[in-house]
């Protein structure tokens, strides 16, 4: 054998080898990653799917999507509430133009502020849900069926005037208008389980909140979502999910919209960061405007306040001012009245004095009229006594001359007599 044949051989065995090792090495890696991946029982993928169990199947989809990115849900909700008045092609717009940095499965929740608000209040949750759905995503579908099932035998899902629930051996929830898609708020410890008597179950789950999704939507799957139950296969822009726990780090969905993702590939990590920071800042900088405006808006009604309550001063001390003038008229009338009543007391007292003057003149008169009387009277009784001696003597005179009529009279007898 020569000395080439002998390299030759040597060359291929290291070869196959070095080949050998770098597939171990491969395996090793793939069966370190599958087994560091966490496993959840069926009763605990129940529980933890019973909170979204019950949302329509587009809406299932995005959410059960964006639960794998569980470092982009509150920072995404951050600026969910920032937007939270902007809807329609206003906010698709919006959500381009601002370059964010996450997964368009989280960006397609955006214009869902309450489902990334629910998500970002209980990470621990968010974060087991991405892992199960990561690890164990058919496992997760067999769960959904089972709450599902669960709440229709109970008379709790229906189909009603926002959702269409579909029979078979897997239920189904799709929106009543492919447009519009509603958000179900329920209570997971309700519509699990058996209605006590005199329970009404129609007022169990409610469809209080929906967004109209429409073409400028469609970058982000929203149209072409929906969920093969039969083959427990997620599909996100009319493509099979396939991200992992495996290749997590590596998978990147076939979405048409713009996006700078952060994790999916190594050559883009600064870049992600670097975006990322951007929009991190630009949170930042919209929370410090909205906290100034609050401020702002805080500084103008303690101005309103304080006018008010000036106002309120003002009207008191007017108010105030009426009442001291109407005592001030009313002091000036006391006195003026005390005034006529002194002057009527003086008037009366005077009248009363004059009467009393003339009670006393006519005393006087009356004791001057007395001793006038008095005076005539003793004037009269003298008189009398002074006439008395003289009515003696006119009364001896009378006597004397009634006795002369007497003799007249008997002469007159005589004659009667004589002419008889």
């Amino acid at each position: 054998m020569s000395a080439r044949q002998i390299c030759t051989r040597a060359t291929g065995k290291s070869l196959a080898m070095i080949l050998a090792v770098f597939v171990m090495c491969c395996a090793l890696g793939t069966q370190a990653s599958a087994q560091g991946a966490p496993y959840f029982a069926p009763p605990q993928l129940d529980h933890m799917v019973s909170r979204i169990a019950l949302y329509p199947d587009p809406l299932l989809a995005q959410t059960l999507a964006a639960a794998t990115f569980p470092d982009q849900i509150q920072d995404a909700s951050y600026w969910a509430d920032d937007h939270q008045n902007v809807t329609g092609n206003e906010l698709a717009a919006e959500i381009q133009d601002d370059q964010l940095p996450w997964d368009p499965s989280v960006q397609a929740l955006l214009p869902f502020p309450a489902v990334l608000h629910m998500m970002a209040s209980d990470m621990n949750w968010t974060t087991d849900l991405g892992n199960a759905f990561l690890g164990q995503q058919q496992e997760v579908m067999y769960a959904v069926q089972r709450m599902r099932q669960r709440a229709r035998d109970y008379g709790y899902l229906r189909t009603g005037p926002q959702i269409i629930v579909g029979g078979g051996p897997y239920i189904t929830i799709m929106p009543a208008r492919v447009d519009y898609v509603v958000v179900p708020t329920y209570d997971p410890v309700v519509v699990y389980e058996r209605p006590r008597a005199g329970f009404f179950i129609g007022s169990a789950i409610g469809f209080r909140f929906g967004v109209v999704l429409g073409a400028s939507y469609r970058p982000w799957g929203w149209g072409y979502n929906r969920i093969s139950w039969d083959r427990r296969v997620v599909f996100i822009n009319n493509a099979p999910w396939q991200r992992t726990w495996v290749n997590r780090y590596e998978y990147h969905h076939p979405y048409t919209v713009r996006y700078y993702p952060e994790h999916h590939y190594d050559r883009h990590e600064n870049h992600g960061h670097e975006v990322s920071y951007r929009a991190h800042e630009r949170n930042e900088e919209r929370r410090e405007e909205r906290r100034e405006e609050h401020a702002r808006e805080e500084r103008r009604e303690d101005r309103r306040e304080d006018h008010a309550r000036e106002e309120r001063r003002e009207d008191r001390r007017e108010d105030h001012g009426r009442v001291e003038y109407r005592h001030e008229d009313h002091g000036h009338d006391v006195r003026e009245n005390r005034g006529h009543e002194d002057h009527s007391h003086d008037v009366a007292h005077e009248n009363h004095s004059r009467e009393d003057h003339s009670r006393e003149v006519a005393q006087n008169h009356g004791h001057e009229d007395h001793s006038h009387d008095v005076a005539q009277n003793r004037g009269h009784e003298d008189h009398s006594h002074d006439v008395a001696p003289n009515r003696g003597r006119d009364n001896g005179n009378h006597g004397q001359n009634n006795g002369n009529h007497g003799h007249e009279d008997k002469g007159h007898d005589d004659k009667g007599d004589r002419h008889r």
